[in-house]
């Protein structure tokens, strides 16, 4: 395979993205403030997140607003970009619902769960019927550890209700990583790069690497102000718009299953979740501090930067092992 870094759409892509979000953060930001765009905060999370009660929210527009310019400068010559982008969009519609809502109300709640889940299904079936009926995208599921050819074909009714479950899990999983400074977009930062590198092995997925290298530089211009202490933070806008783009990358990729494995700290602040919440309704205790797990880990004493330090170098981790798996697939 060759590579020149001059030549390189993904390396434009993300480029273009990471620079025009460096130019929004310091536009959008001030007008959040202007509009009293404050952050809400859970009266039960730990005390030290009080600080963060009226930080400006809905901080997620800092990286969406120049991902849609830079899909769009690049959609002319790769018009598969736009059904991903329209995927994107509609979950950070969902997000942004949500968020006005809290906003409005001056509360932790927004969407009702029944509300958002119901629209999170109806984007997520739209997405798994297009992908199902689509000729040159099909049913087909890549088997781990098989070889690039062991490709199962799904019938339409079992591939288009695995994909829905994906997608509904991934973006509320990522929905449950934003909660500690930098976490949740230095994370998605990670994983599509990885999935940058990953869709660079075939021809076929070139929309693909464009929209997570554009996801990518999207991520790390808000970083920019995200990081501890946040100027900004991203809101439901931002991590279910994350979690629609990385869930619709390994969906086209044929595999939903690489999200256990570079996504697995996303999988693991559901589970804890999950495994919270049963917990306590059959046995009226808790197995952790407090869910997801990075405030367990600052209930403990971790100080934020600590937490995402950690789930980071986890998350290098996760995708180093993600190329070992692959690499008798894909990279040759």
């Amino acid at each position: 395979m060759e590579f020149n870094l001059l030549e390189s759409s993904e390396v434009a892509a993300f480029a273009i993205t990471f620079i025009l979000a460096l130019i929004a953060g310091p536009l959008i930001i001030p007008l959040l403030k202007r509009l009293k765009f404050g952050q809400t905060v859970r009266d039960d999370g730990p005390q030290t997140h009080l600080k963060k009660m009226g930080i400006p929210t809905i901080g997620g527009l800092i990286f969406l607003v120049p991902m849609l310019i830079s899909t769009l400068l690049f959609a002319s010559k790769y018009p598969m970009l736009i059904p991903m982008l329209i995927v994107t969009l509609g979950f950070g519609f969902i997000g942004f619902i949500d968020d006005m809502l809290k906003v409005i109300r001056k509360d932790k709640d927004g969407l009702s769960a029944k509300q958002k889940s119901f629209a999170q299904f109806v984007i997520s079936a739209a997405f798994a019927f297009y992908v199902a009926y689509t000729p040159s995208l099909g049913t087909g599921m890549i088997l781990p550890f098989s070889g690039s050819n062991a490709v199962a074909e799904l019938p339409v009714w079992l591939f288009v209700p695995l994909v829905i479950i994906v997608m509904y899990l991934i973006t509320n999983s990522v929905n449950m990583t934003d909660g500690v400074d930098g976490l949740a977009a230095g994370v998605t930062l990670i994983v599509t790069v990885f999935f940058t590198i990953v869709a660079m092995q075939q021809s076929q997925w070139n929309h693909i690497k464009l929209m997570c290298s554009i996801t990518a530089g999207g991520c790390l211009g808000f970083l920019v102000f995200n990081v501890y202490p946040a100027k900004v933070i991203m809101g439901d806008t931002g991590s279910l718009a994350l979690g629609g783009v990385v869930g619709a990358a390994a969906v086209l990729m044929k595999m939903p299953w690489m999200l256990l494995i570079a996504g697995g700290i996303y999988a693991v602040e559901s589970l804890s979740v999950f495994i919270q919440v049963v917990s306590f309704k059959l046995r009226g205790k808790r197995v952790f501090k407090m869910a997801p797990i990075h405030h367990h880990f600052e209930l403990s004493g971790w100080k934020e930067t600590k937490v995402v330090r950690v789930f980071w170098t986890i998350t290098i981790v996760l995708c180093i092992i993600g190329f070992a798996t692959l690499k008798l697939d894909f990279i040759h």
